[in-house]
């Protein structure tokens, strides 16, 4: 299936599950481990993945949750992804909040890259568009036209910004392979050529958004700065993906990695031609610096929504062990966890605080308010959160038995009777523990971590802007006048003279 139109009339509105998978289908030319894979819904690396997007996009069109996870657009009359949806009133940017945790808390806040979160970011592009069109005619409808096209097609989606890491020390005007560039531009549209990583779900996606992350500067020529739109299957377009994390070796089962491995990629632009209906910003660097923040101002917003149901998932099991190993009394044991559960509960005030600050935007629509804080917050505390999920469940993360151990009959008596837990048989203690260690120590809950160190934008840089920013003002001046002026006179104290003794 080839979806480079973006035309209305194509609009297929809810994907369901069986769409889903047949539309990935594509002809896309995606790679793992040095064989192209022509269906990523039936290759066993991905097929799992697959399944678990395609169950979360079934339960749009179950009655019992329809109201919460769709909307009726009142332009056409369909009913369309409640992430899809353009807030304008505080009531529906709260319901876009309580459909994502709908979404995140059956996902266990696996998935960072989940379709709520991408569809926000459509909706960004689609409140910028004035901007867009106020750059370049014609960039402004290219943009609400693809907004609508995603939304009435209910597309998956990603996203790529970061460039190659080739040389980071040096300047993409004098070595163009370290970004994405504008070849030339011509009566089709523009041809561009480089990479981009790290794409998030892109073998999983039907489309690809592409524009510049926060790292890009001044220095760069007008060249590669570029917003556009392409599905997977462009001609030239080469996905990479690297190693799969849900594979089972010796027995041992990892249903976390194995359903929610979104899969990062990188992207391979070969002289690709992005038509001008898919072409949203060009050559204007001012802009794409102002519009970075706008366009992900939702999917900050979502993307608090998921952190905050991956600290419940990792509080959930810390107690769990806790339990099943017989520390959940000890002082030590319940500072951490209430630790923990502190980090789950600021979360929740963060996405208030978001509400509470919501403004209209000048596209119309309610945005939730600067999140730059709590983002850097997160980053902060993501090391501490994973470690005392590590810390509780110590050494007992490293060595248990897998399904087929416990099948057999010459272990089994031993593992009832030494791998058992507190109240606890061996055969639940066990699954509970390597649930444990898929979360903070096999390569699913390593990559896991690593992205919420990195997915926000590098933290150094976030928290020099936060300074930059922050406003002052008023207490500069009420110091600044402070120190201005000697402080009083010291008052004398009279000296009371030392009783004698004999």
């Amino acid at each position: 299936m080839t979806l480079l139109t973006t035309s209305a009339d194509t609009a297929r509105g809810l994907l369901t599950g069986d769409r889903y998978r047949a539309e990935l289908d594509d002809g896309r030319e995606l790679y793992l481990n040095g064989e192209r894979v022509a269906d990523p819904a039936r290759h066993p690396a991905f097929r799992p993945a697959v399944d678990a997007l395609a169950d979360l996009l079934d339960l749009q069109h179950d009655p019992a949750h329809r109201d919460l996870l769709t909307y009726a657009d009142p332009g056409s009359g369909r009913r369309l992804a409640r992430a899809y949806q353009p807030p304008r009133t505080l009531e529906e940017l709260r319901l876009q909040r309580r459909s994502a945790e709908f979404w995140h808390a059956n996902a266990l806040g696996q998935h960072g890259r989940s379709p709520a979160f991408m569809a926000s970011i459509a909706v960004g592009v689609y409140d910028f568009r004035h901007r867009l069109e106020a750059s370049r005619p014609g960039f402004g409808a290219h943009a609400e036209a693809w907004y609508r096209y995603c939304a009435g097609n209910d597309l998956v989606l990603s996203h790529a910004l970061g460039d190659p890491q080739i040389d980071r020390s040096a300047d993409p005007v004098d070595d163009p392979d370290l970004a994405l560039r504008v070849l030339e531009e011509n009566d089709r549209g523009i041809v561009v050529r480089g990479a981009k990583q790290l794409t998030t779900l892109a073998p999983l996606a039907h489309e690809v958004l592409v524009y510049l992350s926060a790292s890009f500067t001044q220095r760069r020529g007008e060249q590669f700065v570029v917003w556009f739109a392409l599905p997977l299957n462009t001609p030239g377009l080469v996905t990479l993906c690297r190693e799969p994390l849900g594979a089972e070796p010796w027995g041992h089962a990892h249903p976390l990695g194995a359903r929610y491995d979104e899969q990062d990629a990188m992207l391979f632009f070969d002289d690709v031609l992005v038509p001008w209906d898919r072409v949203f910003l060009l050559r204007d660097a001012d802009l794409a610096r102002t519009g970075l923040a706008r366009i992900n101002a939702w999917s900050a917003y979502i993307g608090h929504v998921r952190y905050r149901e991956r600290l419940r998932t990792l509080l959930a099991t810390a107690t769990l062990v806790a339990e099943s190993i017989g520390v959940d009394g000890f002082r030590n044991v319940q500072e951490d966890l209430g630790r923990l559960a502190s980090y789950a509960e600021l979360t929740e005030l963060f996405l208030d605080a978001a509400e509470a600050r919501a403004a209209v935007t000048d596209g119309g629509l309610l945005a939730p308010g600067d999140t730059a804080a709590s983002r850097v917050w997160s980053a902060e505390v993501a090391d501490s959160a994973v470690d005392v999920l590590r810390r509780i469940g110590a050494s007992g993360l490293l060595m248990q038995p897998t399904e087929n151990d416990l099948a057999h009959p010459r272990l089994r008596p031993l593992l009832d009777r030494y791998m058992r837990g507190r109240g606890i048989g061996a055969e639940r203690k066990s699954r509970l523990l390597r649930l444990a260690w898929e979360l903070t120590g096999d390569g699913f809950g390593q990559r896991q971590h690593l992205y919420e160190l990195v997915h926000r934008g590098d933290l150094a840089r976030n928290r020099i802007n936060l300074f930059k920013r922050y406003d002052q003002s008023d207490v500069r001046r009420r110091l600044e006048e402070f120190v201005a002026a000697p402080p009083p006179s010291r008052i004398a104290v009279p000296s009371v003279p030392r009783e004698e003794h004999p």
